[in-house]
């Protein structure tokens, strides 16, 4: 643990930032998962399951968690499945 008190406020917000990051990005893997299942099930459910994983994805791009080119490569061979 740091001894400067700016240092230790640091390692505080890096935490609370790790376990949102940590969050989100479990999240968008489930919704990536959700919609995979439901499209090999051809379930009536898939249009919006997938609408779920492309706005995870997109969610997961703009904070940082994934490059923008995997969220896009990752949309792609979604739609390609649809």
């Amino acid at each position: 643990m740091p001894n400067i008190k700016s240092a230790i406020k640091r390692v505080k917000t890096a935490e609370k930032a790790k376990v949102a990051n940590v969050q989100v990005k479990s999240a968008m893997r489930s919704a990536i998962k959700k919609a995979e299942v439901a499209m090999t099930a051809k379930d009536e459910k898939a249009p919006e399951l997938l609408s779920a994983a492309i706005k995870s994805l997109d969610k997961a791009a703009s904070k940082g968690l994934i490059h923008k080119n995997a969220a896009a490569r990752t949309k792609a061979r979604l739609m390609k499945k649809a």
